[in-house]
Order: structure tokens, then sequence, then C-alpha cells
């Protein structure tokens, strides 16, 4: 499921890995035997969490040969709990790294001079579940229940400085649904591309509330990379965000041959949640008047208003970000 933070942790954890495969890398084609043949370049792409349809843009551009034919040898990184996908792009350990827009910001507060690239996910799909028999339809309404949720999050602490919360008990949030379930006052943080099918599956109700309708909606599943690459390689960067780009659209298209190698790659991940999911996506986190070259454009004012919002928060001091140096605009 989706809990998402940046925090540090040891990178060996990650590539230990509880069974799951450390990394996912391009097929291996057929080299025309020719003094004229070139070598494709190396490059690492990390993750911020394991994979799952939030990530399935990537895979597409790496099943459907899409890196390869643009002379990349895409190996995707998976990541997991407290993924240190920020830290590793900032000195340079991973070429590109997959995190949310927040994180970005709150990274370049820190020096860390990273750069989003692509913003596949224009909407974000962060949500809190409730049970239909609450009879909550909008977060306004969240009261006398138990919200099970990370609140050092920006979203989670965007949520308790606009809602006047009354009788409202946060505790820390867990893997399981089953808590959950257990209790019809309770709403619990999570993705729409995932946590309702899962709780349908179980047989609850569940109502979905989108915290980007809410007012807080960091881009999603942002390709990055440190401004060093930007300026000093730019055609590789050139190179990852049109492959990636491909990726997403055919992702969206057609989801299957990537879904399948999810599945492979993360067995919690079932074909009929990435299935869910790939359709949520469209659904909810994907502009659909922005096609081609335009998808996974960013827009100044976007950032802006994160920043803005970081800010008020208490997360960042004013006006140690620049919006503009957090993307780059094509």
């Amino acid at each position: 499921m989706k809990f998402h933070h940046w925090f540090v942790v040891a990178a060996c954890a990650l590539l230990a890995g509880c069974g799951r495969p450390v990394s996912e890398a391009t097929p291996t084609a057929p080299v025309a035997s020719t003094s004229n043949a070139k070598t494709p370049t190396p490059v690492s792409l990390m993750l911020n969490w394991y994979p799952e349809a939030e990530h399935g843009g990537y895979y597409a551009a790496l099943v459907h040969g899409y890196f390869a034919e643009a002379g990349l040898d895409v190996t995707i990184i998976p990541g997991g709990p407290n993924a240190p996908v920020v830290q590793q792009a900032a000195r340079g350990a991973v070429d590109f790294g997959v995190t949310n827009a927040d994180n970005i910001v709150l990274a370049r507060a820190q020096d860390a001079r990273l750069k989003a690239l692509l913003a596949p996910l224009a909407n974000s799909p962060r949500c809190l579940l409730v049970h239909e028999e609450s009879g909550i339809e909008r977060f306004e309404q969240l009261q006398n229940v138990t919200m099970m949720m990370s609140r050092e999050q920006g979203w989670a602490r965007y949520l308790v400085a606009k809602l006047p919360l009354d009788g409202v008990k946060i505790v820390p949030n867990s893997a399981s649904l089953a808590p959950f379930l257990a209790d019809p006052r309770a709403a619990k943080q999570g993705y729409i591309i995932s946590e309702p099918f899962v709780a349908e599956q179980e047989g609850a109700k569940v109502r979905s509330l989108l915290v980007a309708d809410f007012g807080f909606n960091p881009y999603t599943s942002v390709l990055m990379t440190r401004d060093e690459t930007i300026s000093q390689r730019p055609e590789l960067a050139r190179k990852m965000i049109e492959a990636s780009r491909r990726g997403w659209e055919k992702y969206l298209a057609d989801p299957a041959r990537a879904n399948e190698r999810i599945h492979e790659l993360n067995r919690e991940m079932s074909l009929e949640v990435l299935e869910f999911g790939a359709q949520a996506i469209k659904e909810h986190c994907i502009e659909p008047d922005v096609q081609g070259d335009n998808f996974g454009r960013m827009t100044s004012e976007r950032w802006t208003t994160l920043v803005s919002q970081l800010e008020e928060l208490k997360m960042l001091e004013p006006g140690v970000v620049d919006p503009a140096s957090l993307f780059l605009a094509e």
C-alpha cells in the first residue's frame, strides 16, 4: 500500500529487499555486428516505493523498448518504506529518481540541487478513505472520527491546518487495512489507485476523499535529476524525458504488459489491482486535454503555489526556495 516518507534509511535495506528483486533492467536486444553500433548508455532510475501503478509509465518505457530505442540501458531500482531516493539522486548515486513534488521542494531547501523533469501525474492520487455508512462526503465533515495518517507529511499538515477536526483523534498510520475495516468511524490515508480496491475486495463500502480536491495537489511520480545532469549531460536528460513520456502515454492506452512486469516484481500487486490503478490514474490524475509533447509538462504557477503552502505550514522558511529552480521548463 502507499505510505510515503522521504527520510534517510540505509540503502542496503532496500537492496536486501525481503525477497523483492533489486532492480529491473532493459531487456537485452540483439545488436548488429557493425563497427557503427553504439553502446547503450547505462542509466539508473530509483523509485520511491515498490513497483506499483504509479510507476507504470516508466515500466512501459522499459518493456516496450522506448528506453532502448533512445540508446538508454535503464535499470529501475525499487524503493520501499522510507526509500532514500531523494538523497541518492542528490549525491549522484543514481542518475534519476521518482518522487513527489513537495519532496523536491524540501530537498532543495536543504541544498540538494534537484530538479523535476516530467510530472506524469498532474493531480495527486492521495486520498482519505472513509466508510460510506459514516455519511462523510467532504473533508469538512471529518468529525468524531479516528484518522489514521502520517501527520508529518505535507498533505497531512495541510489538512490539520485547514480543518476544524472536532472530536477527531489522529493515530499513526498502519500498513494493514484491518483497523480501518473494523471501525466504521475511521478514516485512513491511501492512494486512490490501490487502497479503495483492496478495501472493497474485503467487503467494505468506502468513499475516497481526494486531497487534491481540497487544495493540496503536488505533482506525483515526478521524474527528477540533479542540476549537474541537466547542465553537463543535457542529451541524456532529454532522452530520458522523451522515452518516459512515451512510456506513460503507452501505459495509459494499454497498461497490460507493464502491469505484468510490475506484478512479477511486486507480487502484492495483483493484476486486478494494477488494472484498477491504471484506470484510476486516467480518471483522476491525468489532465485529459494534455497530450503529446505537452504531457507531463509543469507550470510555474503550480510550483509557486506548492512553495507558498509549505511556507505557510512552516515546513519551509520564506524565500529560501525559488519556484523557478524546481523544474525544467521545456
